[in-house]
C-alpha cells in the first residue's frame, strides 16, 4: 500500500472515531461513522486478492445500510420531537431502527453474517482493527442511547449472540473466523448489560479490546492463520505460545485471569436486576465458547504435530518479542486483583 494512502486512511480512521465518540448531534455522529467506513476500505482491499475484494464489498454494503438506517432513525425522531440530540431519542420506532443499525455495525445476531467473512478476507492487522477500533463508535452510540433502547429486544439479541458465537466457533479451523465468533459472543455479553449498567458495559468492551488485541498481535508475530499452523508455531517462540494459551483462557473468562472480571460483574448485575434466568442462560451458553478456546489453547502449546511434515520448520524468531505484546499479555492475564481499583474508576 502507498505510504501516503496508508497515512491518510489511518488519520481518517482516528478522525472518524473521534468525531462519532465526541458528538452530541446525530448528523455529526453519522458523518464520523461514514468517514470510518470509507477509511477502513483501503486496508481490507490492499492485498487485491478476490477474497479481499469480496470482503470489502460485503463490508461496504452492510455498513452503508446500517448508516442509512441510523440516519433514518434520527430523522424520524427529529420529525416527531424536534430534537437532534443523541441522548433525546424518545420515539419508539426510532429506538427500534437505531438498535437494528447498531446491531448491524457491531455484528450482533441476527445481523452477524458479514463479520466472519470480512475478517477471513482481511489480513491479521486489518482484522484487529475491524474487531476493536471499528466497534468503538457504535458502542459509544449504544452507551449514549442506552436509556431509550428496548430491553427485551436487546436481551434476545444478547442471548442469541452468545449462543451463536459459541456454537459457530466450534468447528472452525481458520483462526480469524474463530476470533470473529468470539467477538460476536463477547458483544452479546455487552448487549445484555448495556441498559442496566452502561459503565460496566464499557468496562467489558475495554477488557475485550485488551485481550483480543493481545491475541491478534501474538498470531501476527508468529504468522499463524490456521489451526494446523498453530500446532507447529511452538517452535518459533515457546514462551509466546505459552502466554497465548493463558490469554485465550482469559478470553474464555476463566478465573483467576482478567477475562473473568466482566463475566462475574455482569452475572452479578443481572441477578440484582432480577434477571437471574438471563444470567444463567448466557453463563451456560458461554461454555460453548470455552470449548473452542480450550481447543485453541490445547493446539497452541500441548499438541505436537502427529506426523512429520515435508517442509522445514521455522525455528526461533530472529527478532525478540514486541514489548507491547508483553505488556498487553500481562494485563490480559493479571488484572483481576486490580478489580477494586478498576471498579472505583468506572
Amino acid at each position: 500500500m502507498n505510504p501516503h494512502t496508508k497515512l491518510l486512511s489511518s488519520l481518517s480512521l482516528i478522525l472518524g472515531t473521534t468525531i462519532t465518540i465526541s458528538s452530541t448531534h446525530w448528523v455529526m455522529a453519522w458523518t464520523g461513522l461514514e468517514l470510518n467506513t470509507l477509511a477502513i476500505i483501503p486496508f481490507i482491499s490492499k492485498s487485491h486478492h478476490p477474497r479481499a475484494i469480496e470482503a470489502t464489498i460485503k463490508y461496504f454494503l452492510v455498513q452503508a445500510t446500517a448508516s442509512a438506517l441510523l440516519l433514518f432513525s434520527s430523522m424520524t425522531n427529529a420529525w416527531s420531537t424536534g430534537q437532534w440530540d443523541i441522548t433525546q431519542l424518545t420515539h419508539p420506532t426510532s429506538s427500534l431502527l437505531l438498535t437494528v443499525a447498531i446491531a448491524m455495525k457491531l455484528g450482533l445476531v441476527p445481523f452477524h453474517f458479514w463479520f466472519p467473512e470480512v475478517l477471513q478476507g482481511s489480513s491479521l492487522t486489518t482484522a484487529l482493527l475491524l474487531s476493536t477500533m471499528m466497534k468503538l463508535p457504535p458502542t459509544a452510540l449504544l452507551f449514549l442511547t442506552s436509556h431509550s433502547l428496548n430491553p427485551t429486544l436487546l436481551t434476545i439479541m444478547a442471548i442469541a449472540s452468545v449462543a451463536l458465537g459459541g456454537w459457530m466457533g466450534l468447528n472452525q479451523t481458520q483462526l480469524r473466523k474463530v476470533l470473529a465468533f468470539s467477538s460476536i459472543a463477547h458483544l452479546g455479553w455487552l448487549a445484555a448489560i448495556i441498559i442496566y449498567n452502561p459503565e460496566l458495559a464499557l468496562l467489558t468492551f475495554y477488557l475485550y479490546i485488551l485481550m483480543t488485541t493481545t491475541v491478534f498481535l501474538t498470531l501476527n508475530s508468529t504468522k499463524t492463520l490456521k489451526l494446523a499452523t498453530l500446532m507447529t508455531s511452538w517452535a518459533k517462540s515457546p514462551t509466546l505460545n505459552a502466554t497465548l494459551m493463558l490469554v485465550l483462557l482469559s478470553l474464555a473468562g476463566l478465573p483467576p485471569l482478567t477475562g473473568f472480571l466482566p463475566k462475574w460483574l455482569i452475572i452479578q448485575e443481572l441477578t440484582k436486576q432480577e434477571m437471574a434466568s438471563t444470567a444463567t442462560i448466557i453463563a451456560i451458553l458461554s461454555l460453548l465458547g470455552l470449548f473452542f478456546y480450550l481447543r485453541l489453547a490445547y493446539h497452541s502449546t500441548i499438541t505436537l504435530p502427529p506426523n512429520s511434515t515435508n517442509h522445514m520448520k521455522l525455528w526461533h524468531l530472529t527478532k525478540p518479542t514486541n514489548t507491547l505484546i508483553a505488556v498487553l499479555a500481562a494485563l490480559s492475564m493479571l488484572a483481576l486483583p486490580l478489580s477494586p481499583l478498576i471498579l472505583t474508576t468506572t
